[in-house]
């Protein structure tokens, strides 16, 4: 479900995705996609909204692979927000 219309809306899909990036079953992944939405989750426009909701429907190990950066991104998820995340990454270490 995908909820975009109402300020009340926005902060529900907030809500559901920081829900969703904290709780995703690799501990490492729920570290680093949870605290980079915790971080940054306020601040996100509706279309940053949209890149991350795809980045939370990849599977763990590839969005792991991505994160620890023993794999390249996908050019389909090369976006504002997976480079934000990857930066959140880095400053993390």
């Amino acid at each position: 479900m995908v909820l975009r219309d109402s300020s009340q809306d926005l902060e529900a899909r907030r809500k559901l995705l920081l829900w969703r990036a904290s709780h995703r079953g690799i501990r490492e992944v729920d570290l680093a996609l949870g605290g980079f939405v915790r971080d940054n989750i306020d601040s996100m426009q509706p279309s940053e909204l949209d890149e991350l909701e795809a980045l939370i429907t990849l599977p763990d190990p590839q969005l792991l692979a991505w994160i620890m950066g023993s794999e390249p991104v996908d050019e389909n998820y090369r976006n504002g927000t997976t480079e934000r995340l990857l930066a959140y990454r880095l400053r993390s270490i």
